[in-house]
């Protein structure tokens, strides 16, 4: 089962940050169960991921739906843009690594996701809404599943004034279950790492992910 990491965290090499220890932990089970290493890892911070800006997407989603011709710098971000979304079509796993700032994901983890919610690509929009009112439906449907391993500072399932803004995942969800049509998404976390015991959470955390690592691969 071919396997894609998204490590989205800025300091990526650091082993100390919690969302990266949970993917050491899972690249453990990885290769303790899949030794022959059908695996690819994406640092985003040291990648080259387009934005929707002047002289990037915004340009070149603006020139293609008019049928202009592309600069080159612009050919080389549709490349570059087109290479991702291949890359990540490519990859029936997708396992996610990324800590909460400011109570989202990374900003360069949405960068990367504006170069995959392509229409006809990764979704495709309906000549009419359904009967819920969505106007679009996913199609990556083939076996697709999405493993979040998310680190926050403070807990966000406790029956508190931090659980109304646990967006990140539900953002994480939506996009890829909802509207992109993967078949399951999974979530295991690390949280309170500013306020609680460190080894209580690691421990707590990796049992978790080696229950969700079984079903991952189910």
């Amino acid at each position: 089962m071919k396997t894609l990491v998204i490590n989205a965290h800025p300091d990526f090499a650091n082993h100390e940050h919690f969302s990266v220890q949970l993917q050491d932990k899972f690249l453990e089970l990885y290769h303790t169960h899949f030794p022959e290493n059908d695996l690819t890892i994406v640092n985003l911070y040291e990648e080259d991921i387009p934005r929707i800006e002047a002289e990037s997407l915004w340009d070149v989603w603006d020139k293609q739906a008019a049928g202009k011709e592309l600069s080159s710098t612009e050919s080389k971000v549709a490349e570059r843009s087109r290479f991702l979304l291949e890359q990540f079509k490519g990859h029936q796993r997708i396992v996610v690594s990324t800590p909460l700032h400011n109570f989202n994901i990374t900003s360069r983890m949405k960068d990367y996701i504006d170069n995959l919610m392509i229409a006809r690509e990764t979704f495709r929009y309906l000549a009419a809404p359904d009967e819920q009112g969505k106007v679009s439906e996913g199609l990556m449907k083939d076996n697709y599943k999405m493993l979040m391993l998310f680190a926050s500072g403070s807990v966000y399932t406790a029956d508190n004034i931090y659980k109304s803004v646990d967006i990140a995942p539900h953002y994480m969800q939506t996009i890829f279950q909802e509207m992109m049509g993967f078949d399951d998404f999974q979530l295991v976390r690390a949280e309170g790492t500013a306020t609680q015991d460190k080894d209580e959470i690691l421990t707590s955390a990796f049992t978790d992910l080696e229950q969700e690592f079984r079903h991952f691969y189910q």
